[in-house]
C-alpha cells in the first residue's frame, strides 16, 4: 500500500537540466576549460560536493568545489526568480497527489535551490519533507536522498512511490526499495534497462494521476 510519494525536482517538476549544464559549461569556459560533451551525462544526479568537486579535479577549475557550487547555485537562483522554469502541468499534478499522499522531495539540486522553489510557487506547505542530495553521505544513483526522505516522511521506503525523469534518478529510487514512476528525460533520455525498473512509463505529468499509482 502506498503511503507516500517523493518527487524528484530537476526535470520532473522544474525544467531545469538544460539549465544547470549551461550553468557549468559557461563557468567552465569562462574560467578557460573545456566542458566535455559527455560532461552533463556525467554529473546527473551527482550531488553538489560531487560534481563541483568534478569540476575541481576533471574539469581544471581553479576554485574550491565550495566556491563553484556556490557560483552555480548563484547563477541558477537568478535564472529561477526571472523566470521559474515549471514543468507544464507540475503544480497540478502536485495538487492531484498531494490530496491523496504524504509527499516528499529528493533532489540533487542544493538546498537553497529546493528552498527557493517552495517560495516561488508558494508550495511549502504542500512537501512534509524535502532533502538535498548535498545533506546525505552519496548522490544518485546511491539511494541515498530517498532513504532519508522515507526516513523524514516516517514511512518504509517500500510504501512510497518515487515520480523521477533521469537514468541515475530512477536507479536511486529503485535502489531505495520504492516502486518508481518514470517519466523520461525528453533530452537526457534514460536507457531502456533504468526504464524497465519502472513500474510505470507515463509520457507526462499529465497522466500522473492517484489512480496510476493504486494500479500497482
Amino acid at each position: 500500500m502506498t503511503e507516500a510519494v517523493v518527487f524528484d525536482l530537476d526535470g520532473v517538476l522544474l525544467d531545469t537540466e538544460e539549465l544547470w549544464d549551461e550553468a557549468r559549461r559557461l563557468l567552465a569556459e569562462e574560467r578557460g576549460a573545456r566542458w566535455p560533451d559527455d560532461a552533463q551525462r556525467v554529473t546527473m544526479g551527482m550531488s553538489s560536493p560531487e560534481w563541483s568537486r568534478y569540476m575541481h579535479d576533471v574539469i581544471g577549475l581553479a576554485e574550491s568545489p565550495e566556491e563553484i557550487s556556490a557560483e552555480v547555485v548563484r547563477r541558477l537562483e537568478a535564472l529561477y526568480r526571472e523566470r521559474l522554469p515549471l514543468v507544464p502541468g507540475a503544480l497540478d499534478a502536485v495538487g492531484r497527489i498531494g490530496a491523496r499522499w504524504p509527499l516528499g522531495i529528493a533532489s540533487s539540486s542544493n538546498r537553497p535551490l529546493i528552498d527557493l522553489f517552495l517560495e516561488l510557487t508558494g508550495a511549502g506547505e504542500t512537501f512534509r519533507a524535502t532533502v538535498s542530495s548535498e545533506e546525505v553521505e552519496r548522490g544518485k544513483p546511491a539511494p541515498d536522498v530517498y532513504l532519508e526522505a522515507a526516513r523524514r516522511l516516517g514511512v518504509d521506503p517500500g510504501s512510497c512511490v518515487a515520480i523521477e525523469d533521469s537514468e541515475n534518478g530512477i536507479r536511486s529510487a529503485s535502489a531505495a526499495g520504492m516502486r518508481v514512476v518514470a517519466i523520461p528525460n525528453r533530452v537526457f533520455t534514460p536507457s531502456d534497462e533504468a526504464l524497465s525498473l519502472a513500474d510505470a512509463v507515463p509520457a507526462s505529468l499529465d497522466e500522473l494521476t492517484p489512480e496510476l499509482i493504486e494500479s500497482f
